[in-house]
């Protein structure tokens, strides 16, 4: 007997209706007989009918639970209150105001945006008003049928361990759900304009992007159907540059559908077509994007007659290195961060230069926690990135911010011309580094699994060789280990209930070695690949990367209920 009463949505609990009607029983169970899982900085998941799905019932109990451990872990949790912001998607203003309802019953003060804003909008709002938390309702750039319920903590940055678990327990002990309504209170304060006037003044002064006038470069930009223009129009506007800016026109506008899109990823092959398109006829030659919360940016350059669109390590060192030629001296304590599956390429332009780089889990819950722990500690955290087109600049905010990155970017461009040429003497200055990254669609986490179960079991403690290459070092941060210290403790936090082994493989005639990494996304279906080759020129590095990617296809992920997805092409 299914007990319908806590699906008081009449379109969710019409779903169920259905599904019991046309006894489609399989269904119903993957739905009912498990719980969404609160994990990488909170929910996300397909929206439907069920526990196992986003919507108005799960937004409730979720908001409970997590009400309950704001109350418990900060006394004065009711009077700073807690900030709320939605993206474009479906049902993410209706979940916002669900959310909003259910902390107003706890008395707890609600800082709501009234209007659409991106994600770094919330972790900025919590910051400044020294808010108790924050929530973004947002998937960012996964599929249209997905949303999301984003936390942020009292100090800004993405919640972390062991917060996670003891929220997820909270919510388990408040699933009865008590609110309803979705109407305001009180307690439910607007702060949009007001926001939106200290953040653009934020990106402005503290990143000093004006300076981008003096010598602005023509562009094509576009948010992929997502928030983005609204805020990247205004902080254009205040640097003023607005003149060298021309949108897609296709995809200006909010749309929950992503019509021209099959992914709305920038990372996606073919994602950025109908802007480089548009730069072709508006005789432009750089184009910038947004994913659909504005969080990440990507950056495309035509180089000749064909585009090259830059990874997200490409984008990360050039950012860093704009931003290092800045600091007035340069010392151990001048740090930058990056992920673990990052490019190793920063860290040895800090070894030449004289700053630090170092390195956290993937994931700017740990990024944006580590930097403010080093400043709180007095250490000058100045940048963060990782692979995935996340840029972070704690100045501003303790997070990946793409309008922000994307106004670093135009100023940076302003001073060298070409980013593709300032990447070039970047490589000769400090060797090629390139990246082969890939992923696979996985239809179950049960498959996922199984195909890291299959890579541990080949040989024991680890293989000797991968092709023909020796391994110099292992790292699972599943099972705990790291065959490069004595103990063979890993120095980064382990976690049984992630995926992630690296490699380190020795070099070549031609090249001075491969690392990668092989995880499971947190957020989606896949297992990611990460891998990179170093050499002294560009060809040898690519040869290295490509073969040993081709290897990897070949040998180790052969399951065919693995489905591979490319990512852009480059030159």
């Amino acid at each position: 007997m299914i007990d319908l009463r806590k699906f008081q949505d009449l379109e969710t609990k019409s779903e169920i209706q259905i599904l019991r009607a046309e006894n489609r029983t399989r269904e119903l169970e993957e739905r009912l007989s498990t719980r969404l899982a609160f994990g990488t900085a909170g929910l996300r998941a397909r929206m439907g009918a069920g526990f196992a799905r986003l919507n108005s019932l799960t937004i409730i109990q979720t908001s409970q639970g997590f009400a309950e451990f704001i109350l418990s872990a900060s006394p004065n949790a009711r009077e700073s209150g807690i900030v709320l912001g939605y993206d474009a998607r479906h049902n993410s203003k209706k979940f916002a105001q669900l959310a909003a309802s259910v902390f107003e019953s706890k008395g707890i003060t609600v800082w709501l945006y009234e209007d659409l804003v991106h994600t770094p909008m919330v972790p900025y709002a919590v910051k400044f008003q020294k808010a108790a938390a924050g929530i973004m309702i947002t998937a960012s750039h996964n599929p249209a049928q997905d949303n999301g319920y984003k936390v942020y903590g009292s100090n800004g940055c993405q919640i972390n361990t062991p917060d996670d678990a003891l929220i997820a327990a909270s919510i388990l002990r408040n699933l009865e759900p008590k609110v309803w309504k979705m109407e305001g209170s009180p307690l439910r304060k607007p702060m949009l304009g007001l926001m939106m006037a200290h953040y653009f003044t934020s990106v402005i002064t503290q990143l000093k992007v004006a300076e981008a006038q003096k010598h602005p470069i023509k562009f094509v930009y576009t948010p992929m159907h997502g928030v983005g223009l609204r805020y990247m129009a205004a902080v254009v506007d205040r640097a003023g540059i607005e003149a060298t800016m021309t949108v897609v026109d296709q995809q200006a506008e909010p749309d929950p559908d992503f019509p021209t899109v099959k992914y709305p990823n920038p990372e996606e092959k073919g994602a950025l077509d109908l802007a480089t398109r548009t730069a072709d006829e508006r005789n432009a030659g750089l184009v910038l994007a947004n994913d659909p919360d504005a969080d990440r940016f990507a950056a495309a350059e035509k180089v000749g007659d064909v585009w090259h669109q830059f990874t997200g390590d490409q984008v990360g060192v050039l950012l860093a290195d704009w931003l290092y030629c800045q600091f007035p001296r340069r010392t151990p304590d001048d740090i930058m961060l990056i992920s673990a599956v990052s490019s190793q390429m920063l860290s040895s332009i800090a070894d030449a230069e004289g700053f630090s780089v170092q390195e956290t889990l993937t994931g700017f819950k740990w990024l944006g926690n580590a930097a403010k722990d080093l400043r709180d500690k007095g250490k000058r955290v100045h940048f963060a990135y990782e692979e995935a087109l996340g840029y972070m600049f704690p100045d501003v905010v303790y997070d990946k911010d793409g309008i922000a990155a994307a106004m670093v970017f135009l100023r940076a461009c302003a001073s060298w011309g070409s980013p593709w040429a300032k990447l070039q003497e970047l490589y000769e200055k400090y060797g090629y580094f390139v990246t082969a990254n890939t992923y696979w669609r996985s239809p179950t986490v049960q498959k996922t699994q199984t195909v890291f179960q299959g890579l541990r079991k080949r040989e024991q403690p680890f293989p000797g060789l991968v092709g023909q290459r020796r391994v110099n070092r292992w790292r699972d941060l599943t099972s705990g280990y790291d065959s490069a210290n004595e103990d063979n403790v890993p120095d980064l936090p382990v976690s049984a209930s992630s995926q992630m082994i690296t490699c380190w493989l020795d070099g070549s005639n031609t090249d001075d070695g491969i690392r990668f990494t092989v995880r499971a996304s947190g957020t989606e279906p896949k297992i990611k690949i990460y891998l990179e080759c170093r050499a002294k020129d560009h060809d040898s590095a690519n040869k290295g990367a490509m073969e040993m990617l081709g290897w990897l296809k070949r040998k180790w992920f052969t399951d065919p209920e693995l489905q591979i997805e490319e990512k852009f092409a480059n030159v």
